[in-house]
């Protein structure tokens, strides 16, 4: 079997949301529902947008603003810090932090360069998702065709997106997940087939309760790689289902 991943920054990226880590407490990173709240000039980390070294800058500043030590905090105290001062990461965010590392890796500079930003009109609309293209990048932004295309699901490799668009009364978040590792077939990547796809995502399922969302991983196993992805074994049920009822894709970024 052969198996590929994303580059190690990227990687690197995905470890610091889901083994974010303060003091000697780790836990991953909550989801944030950033259509639940309207601030749209906060900062990134209040609306769902901020990086790692963000996010951990603002909960340092809240430590010592409250007196508290960090030599303290355990998991549990840590994750409820985070969730109590309502900071967290949503989908879209979580997958543009990921795929710009992986563009830089490979020589293609920041994602920002190669995304049209399908939602902001205007001059001053594009001046402002290129000074701010985290905010202005959702899942229909990053699954449109000027930003990406469709792919085989012979073809997937790490780095393709795992879109879904809308639900049977539009009623659904669009969702997205990243592919951060392929297992295949055979050990000659160029004839073998995908048998396994892994994914990350931050998402939030009603069994999670207040203190159980965030960035978690997920694995689709394939018996026939010529067959519908929704075929597959899923190991999130949850998400098979969300996937069942929308609009999904497999893309790449252009």
């Amino acid at each position: 079997m052969n198996s590929k991943t994303l580059s190690s920054s990227a990687m690197s990226i995905i470890d610091q949301y889901i083994n974010f880590t303060v003091g000697g407490a780790v836990c991953s990173i909550p989801y944030f529902n950033n259509k639940t709240v309207n601030l749209r000039h906060a900062l990134r980390t209040y609306i769902g947008k901020g990086s790692p070294r963000e996010i951990r800058d603002e909960i340092t500043s809240i430590l010592v603003k409250n007196h508290v030590s960090i030599e303290t905090l355990i998991p549990e105290s840590l994750k409820k810090l985070i969730v109590d001062n309502k900071i967290g990461i949503d989908c879209s965010a979580l997958a543009y932090y990921i795929l710009n590392a992986e563009s830089e890796s490979n020589g293609k500079g920041s994602l920002k360069k190669h995304i049209s930003f399908i939602n902001r009109r205007g001059f001053f609309g594009k001046i402002r998702a290129k000074l701010r293209p985290v905010e202005n990048c959702d899942v229909s932004t990053l699954a449109d065709d000027k930003n990406s295309s469709v792919v085989n699901l012979k073809e997937i490799a790490p780095g393709d997106m795992i879109a879904m668009i809308g639900g049977p009364d539009n009623n659904d978040r669009d969702h997205i997940l990243v592919v951060h590792r392929v297992d295949y077939q055979d050990s000659v990547p160029q004839n073998s087939k995908p048998v396994a796809i892994y994914y990350t995502h931050a998402v939030a399922y009603p069994e999670d309760g207040l203190y159980g969302t965030g960035v978690r991983q997920g694995k689709i196993e394939l018996t026939n790689a010529s067959k519908n992805i929704l075929e597959a074994q899923w190991s999130e049920n949850q998400m098979l289902e969300r996937a069942k009822k929308s609009k999904m894709e497999i893309r790449r970024v252009v």
